[in-house]
């Protein structure tokens, strides 16, 4: 039977996905979790497998374009025969595709809707008409069912700023990058503009408070000098060990292991945690599950893996969904503290700057040398107060302190 593929949405905050490469070509059997295509969204390419075996019958759109969630880009056949045929699509639950009669722009002809229908606005297109004082009666959708987008604000923004801009510069529109007394203007990827959009929104729409702590990192040290001393075969690093304290916090206290969402709070079952990655796309978050509940090497070869997947654009859909929060070591880059942005979706975002070496009295008075490293913990202050995150946070530093205790899941 003829079954359609269709854009997934891969996130709460996806509107939208490149289709960076199709994996087979028509006519190519797949198998059960074999890849069939890539779709980029915020910060990662996701390569979608198959949830069935089939054939793939044809690809609807190119490499490099730009659809909205739910667009059909293919159709596969399942085998099955007498079946009646449903939209769908591998890799992903069915979502309802546009229908001939759905109003889709496709260029200036498209009518614009009446003053008296009421038009579907994605949240940020309505944030930027505000603030680009567009009149959204003016604005075609390009979204489904007409829905305006972000990118259809801004599309009609640049041309009412266009002659402006063109008194302004002499360069031509066609030149890739636009020049200047004071460096070069070039046009950013289809994955920048997403993630500066989600960030953009994550700051503006979040109300993020801050708290800051040092965590003496001795015990810690020593411990994973000695464990890495007496085996190699799974090498330990300190974030190994943060993600350990941060997953143990999580299941000590459950009631912050929650998100907030448009239907209320949501209590999250597992203890799973973040992981900002450096790729040469950018960070990624690939997310590991029950930290809480898994061993330091559990944790350490996990990590390795999505870390592996992540730098070679190819973490899943669900390596990158879920979790409260996401550890963000910069300790690499000699920095001490690091106050960063909540991911959209999450209520958290541990920043873990470096180790420093200072001066500190002990019991007695007398200076003693200890190694700290600093900690900002950004958290949603719809879903936390200061009280439970501050002892989140005690619970951390407490695990790092006492790091035999990561040691047992």
């Amino acid at each position: 039977m003829r079954r359609e593929l269709l854009v997934p949405k891969l996130g709460l905050t996806m509107t939208e996905g490149v289709l960076v490469e199709w994996m087979l070509k028509p006519g190519d059997a797949f198998k059960v979790d074999q890849g069939l295509f890539v779709i980029e969204s915020e910060k990662a390419a996701n390569e979608i497998g198959a949830e069935a075996e089939g054939v793939l019958l044809e690809t609807t759109a190119e490499a490099g374009a730009t659809l909205p969630c739910g667009a059909v880009i293919g159709y596969w056949d399942d085998g099955v025969a007498g079946e009646v045929a449903e939209p769908g699509e591998v890799g992903q639950p069915a979502v309802a595709a546009p229908t001939p009669s759905t109003p889709v722009s496709t260029g200036p002809a498209a009518k614009t809707p009446s003053a008296s229908t009421r038009i579907p606005v994605t949240p940020l297109a309505r944030r930027l008409a505000q603030q680009k004082a567009v009149d959204l009666s003016g604005v075609v959708g390009s979204g489904p069912r007409g829905r305006i987008r972000a990118k259809d604000v801004l599309a009609l923004a640049a041309q009412v700023t266009a002659p402006v801009q063109a008194i302004r510069s002499a360069v031509p529109a066609h030149a890739p990058a636009l020049a200047s007394a004071a460096g070069t203007l070039r046009a950013p990827s289809a994955l920048e503009r997403t993630v500066a959009q989600r960030l953009t929104a994550a700051k503006q729409e979040i109300p993020h408070f801050y708290l800051s702590v040092e965590a003496e990192m001795t015990a810690v040290m020593n411990l994973r000098k000695q464990i890495n001393a007496a085996q190699s075969r799974q090498r330990l690093t300190l974030n190994h060990f943060v993600l350990a304290a941060v997953g143990q916090a999580l299941e000590a206290m459950p009631e912050v292991n929650c998100v907030w969402t448009d239907d209320g709070i949501l209590s999250l079952a597992s203890s799973d945690v973040g992981m900002a990655v450096n790729t040469d796309k950018g960070l990624m978050v690939p997310v590991l599950r029950a930290v809480g509940r898994q061993s330091l090497s559990g944790i350490a070869k996990s990590s390795l893996e999505l870390i592996e997947r992540a730098q070679n654009s190819r973490l899943s859909s669900a390596e990158m969904q879920g979790g409260a929060i996401t550890v963000s070591n910069a300790g690499m880059h000699d920095v001490t503290y690091m106050a960063s942005i909540i991911n959209p979706g999450q209520s958290m975002i541990l920043g873990v700057g470096s180790i420093r070496e200072v001066f500190r009295p002990d019991v007695n008075g007398q200076p003693v040398i200890r190694r700290e490293m600093g900690m900002v913990l950004s958290a949603d202050h719809r879903v936390l107060d200061g009280v439970s995150a501050l002892k989140f946070l005690k619970l951390v530093v407490q695990g790092l302190s006492q790091p035999m205790g990561l040691l047992v899941a």
